[in-house]
């Protein structure tokens, strides 16, 4: 029976940067109104993830509420998944008043710690939430070897 590890402590510095980046501009923008940081608007952020491994594949699930299948690009090259694409501000009648939904551009990007059957991968869009199931190659899985011959 495979025991699952999690590697919920892997984080991307840079997206944790880009993170308060973006909290302190929500907190000046708060107290002294709109367009103090509009390029805030144009950087590429990190959605939300989780990644876990099992014995025959990793699960990476990503936080993408409101995303479309066409609007999400997922590539995986030889050990480096890259899952990015845009989030669309919605249209709405009137003047948005407030909103701390993340739109526009978003990349995630990990080197996996082991090899992968690159044509295999299965991706699943449901309730916002992007689950990816990334097998493990052949040579990568654990395999069990018995003991013959010799003393008992």
């Amino acid at each position: 029976m495979p025991v699952e590890h999690r590697l919920s402590r892997w984080r991307n510095p840079m997206a944790e940067f880009g993170e308060l980046f973006d909290q302190m501009g929500t907190l000046l923008e708060s107290t002294v109104g709109g367009a103090v940081l509009p390029a805030a608007a144009e950087r590429v952020w990190t959605p939300p993830v989780e990644v876990a491994e099992g014995g025959e594949a990793y699960m990476v699930e990503l936080e993408l509420p409101g995303a479309r299948r066409e609007d999400i690009d997922i590539q995986v090259r030889e050990r480096e998944l890259t899952v990015s694409g845009e989030l669309k501000e919605p249209e709405r009648p009137g003047v948005l008043r407030r909103g701390t939904r993340r739109t526009g551009r978003f990349e995630f990007r990990m080197t996996l710690p082991g090899d992968v059957s690159t044509g295999k991968v299965s991706a699943k869009l449901a309730d916002g939430i992007l689950g990816l199931t990334v097998p493990k190659a052949e040579a990568a899985k654990p395999r069990h070897v018995e003991i013959t011959g010799g003393e008992s």
